[in-house]
């Protein structure tokens, strides 16, 4: 069958649950073809197309009925749009002819096909625009007391659908029209079954009243439809009761975190799959756990690499029974061909340097895109299964962008908040991803949505624009807790909730902080110590500028390498004088994309060196491997001067690290700090640089180099009372506030 219908008011309209079952039925059912037909144009149409949570249509009649397009493609039919075409006098002979009445508006909205206008009642009766109309070989459509349609003669909505049933050879019988204002009435009236959804337009239901192939609906939108298909019997005898899927069962965890690592790190010893605590330094998983350890019921959504021949696979698994009793991991099989594809390659070759402003470097392919849609479906429902009812759900990075599209439809009951670790660049950038319209159409079915920087806040909002009409509806200023004008990711004020027309998404900026306790307990450590008075001893004679990063493009190591070059060449007096050492940490061995930078790399200090040590000092030491974090903070305490220099970035922790290991041992260390890094907005007190300048690169280190103790002691003092205060557990804190806060105001 064949399901043609209005939009705003009917296909969009009535409560939720009647919306959920009707879009679930329609996606489902294989039979079940679906046709767009409204007074929108395709432009105005493509925001709807970017909802996930509306099924997409076969075929859209757009421009009340002056367009015709494949759903698909999104290409006109032809030779359908041929024929309307023909009969469509312009629109400058229509404005120009309307000139002289000023009392009717244009409506400033895309059209195609006709021209439309905002006009009264008293206005649309006047004989001068039937007789205007009729000159121009165009028909009027007045609609709702206020929209008036100049239309090429004999076209709309009805027409264009009967001649649409036509070309497909649809059986007429099988075709249901659904409609709630006048301008349907051509649809109602053309003969074939429908509908007038509850609350339609008076002056429409008293022009069907005596249709007997049109039913008039008690329930208004999607239940009116609901209602019509089981009055005229169609999805056969158990009608639409039967089509309908099951919601999901609850589970039963108040928060759910969604995060592609395992709050655990699992390995094999003699076949058997070992657990261990996480060895990452930053903090972020240690502080996610800790909201679970006062007895919260709760489920960790992550994936673990599992093979068909690996035998039985544990689903669940208990994370610590002592400390979180009541948190379980929910492990998703994947085998190690989708975790290449979904992680190690798609994400990181297609997403990974798009989202730094590297998209020339991007890969997009679309079989790959398809795994990432079955990885992050296949997120959402183990999420649907472990989530309680209302559950709050706590999703994380661009790995998982997906998943809200699809667990909003599986649980429209949960709160959904995400969390953008990475950057998220600027509209013209974001836009180069073919999947752009899916992507932000996933991300606004949450309730909340966090980022680092207010920055990133709004270039999501301007992508977001893009794709829907969207309205902000409040804003908030970004002093005094970020830099405003002060670096290249400021920002003075930021949008805090958003409306798409669908719903209202609340936003926010939250850096991620420090576990300060880590690197306290680092300090502590006897071998921390020794190793301290080591490097200390070492470098004694020589100033030590310190580069801790991981190999990649975005950290910008090339450029800080020759701007390091050009520093001794340009002041001779710092030879022997200071060294820099480089903690270049290896991409994983798959990652072979960082090859040719690894080279460039270890020419660059292999030139370096050979031009300027001499017996007794090296001006460069690299170190291409990871240290562990005790080692980097012996490293952070010895440094003279930290330079961070990344093309872009979402934050860097690896900034605060250093700045909290300084203040910890009362320092007096210098942070030179890209302006393209996150951090930058949040840091007062750092020097900052611009790595894509390399005269400001050298000159900026220069001055690090050069700098008064006092200064030096000042600048350290405000930026560890900015990451002292803003630490990990205050990150994790303000975030879930805001969800709560978010989950309490009405919906649109």
């Amino acid at each position: 069958m064949l399901l043609a219908t209005d939009l705003d008011g009917t296909f969009l309209g009535g409560n939720p649950q009647d919306r959920l079952s009707l879009y679930q039925t329609i996606t489902a059912h294989p039979d079940i073809q679906l046709a767009y037909v409204t007074g929108r144009s395709l432009e105005a149409v493509l925001p709807l197309l970017a909802d996930p949570t509306l099924p997409q249509p076969d075929y859209i009649i757009a421009d009340v009925g002056a367009s015709l397009y494949h759903g698909n493609s999104l290409q006109p039919i032809q030779p359908l749009q041929h024929e309307i075409e023909a009969l469509w006098p312009g629109e400058t002979r229509i404005t120009k002819a309307l000139e002289h009445l000023p009392h009717l508006e244009r409506q400033n909205v895309p059209q195609a096909r006709r021209c439309s206008y905002f006009c009264t009642p008293e206005q649309a009766a006047d004989p001068q625009l039937r007789d205007i109309a009729q000159s121009l070989d165009c028909d009027l459509l007045y609609s709702a007391d206020l929209y008036l349609d100049f239309l090429p003669q004999g076209v709309n909505k009805g027409s264009t659908l009967l001649r649409l049933v036509e070309y497909l050879n649809i059986d007429p019988e099988q075709v249901l029209v659904a409609g709630d204002t006048l301008n349907d009435l051509s649809m109602l009236n053309s003969g074939l079954k429908g509908v007038c959804v509850g609350q339609s337009e008076a002056a429409l239901l008293d022009a069907t009243r005596h249709s007997t192939r049109v039913l008039h609906a008690d329930s208004p939108g999607c239940g009116g439809i609901i209602q019509a298909f089981a009055h005229f019997g169609f999805l056969g005898e158990h009608g639409f009761a039967a089509e309908t899927r099951q919601a999901c069962e609850p589970g039963h965890a108040e928060l759910v975190i969604v995060y592609h690592r395992l709050p655990y790190e699992e390995y094999r010893l003699n076949g058997q799959i070992q657990r261990r605590r996480p060895q990452s330094p930053n903090g972020i998983i240690p502080t996610l756990l800790s909201f679970f350890a006062d007895g919260r019921k709760g489920s960790w959504v992550a994936w673990a690499q599992h093979e068909p021949t690996d035998g039985h696979f544990e689903t669940h698994t208990t994370v610590d029974a002592e400390g979180y009793p009541r948190l379980t991991a929910a492990r998703i099989p994947l085998q190690k061909e989708e975790v290449d594809i979904f992680y190690k390659r798609f994400s990181k070759e297609a997403f990974w340097p798009t989202l730094h402003t590297f998209w020339e470097r991007a890969s997009f392919q679309e079989q790959d895109w398809q795994v990432f849609l079955n990885v992050n479906r296949a997120f959402a429902e183990r999420t649907a299964q472990e989530a309680a009812h209302n559950a709050i759900v706590w999703l994380h990075d661009y790995n998982l962008w997906m998943v809200p599209a699809f667990l909003r439809e599986l649980r429209p009951d949960l709160r959904l908040a995400f969390f953008h670790h990475t950057y998220f660049p600027s509209a013209d950038v974001f836009n180069v991803l073919p999947w752009r319209r899916q992507i932000i159409g996933s991300l606004l079915q949450c309730d909340y949505i966090g980022f680092h920087i207010p920055r990133q806040v709004e270039n999501f909002v301007d992508a977001a624009r893009g794709v829907f009409p969207l309205q902000v509806l409040e804003q908030q200023n970004c002093a005094p807790r970020f830099i405003t004008y002060g670096c290249a990711v400021g920002l003075d004020n930021m949008a805090k909730v958003i409306d798409t027309g669908m719903r209202q998404v609340r936003l926010g900026a939250h850096p991620v902080g420090l576990d300060l306790d880590r690197i306290r307990s680092a300090l502590n450590q006897p071998k921390v110590q020794k190793h301290i008075q080591q490097l200390k001893q070492e470098f004694q004679n020589v100033q030590l500028i310190l580069s801790v990063e991981r190999l990649d493009y975005t950290k910008g190591i090339l450029e800080k390498l020759n701007a390091f070059e050009q520093l001794l060449a340009d002041y001779p007096d710092l030879i022997g004088q200071v060294t820099l050492a480089s903690i270049c940490v290896p991409a994983a061995r798959e990652m072979t994309i960082y090859d040719s930078l690894q080279a460039q790399i270890e020419q660059a200090v292999g030139r370096i060196n050979g031009r300027f040590a001499h017996v007794g000092w090296t001006p460069v030491q690299f170190f291409f491997r990871s240290f562990p974090f005790e080692q980097v903070v012996a490293w952070y305490t010895s440094a003279d001067v930290m330079w961070i220099t990344p093309l872009r970035d979402g934050l860097n922790l690896v900034s605060k690290e250093f700045v909290a290991t300084q203040g910890l041992t009362n320092g007096q260390g210098v942070l030179v700090l890209s302006e393209f890094a996150g951090a930058a907005a949040e840091l007062k007190g750092a020097l900052l640089t611009n790595p894509h300048d390399h005269a400001d690169l050298k000159q900026v280190c220069h001055r690090a180099l050069h700098m008064d103790v006092e200064e030096a002691q000042s600048r350290l003092r405000e930026l560890f009372e900015i990451v002292h205060h803003n630490d990990i557990r205050r990150w994790g804190d303000e975030f879930l506030e805001a969800l709560e806060q978010s989950s309490t105001q009405p919906q649109g």
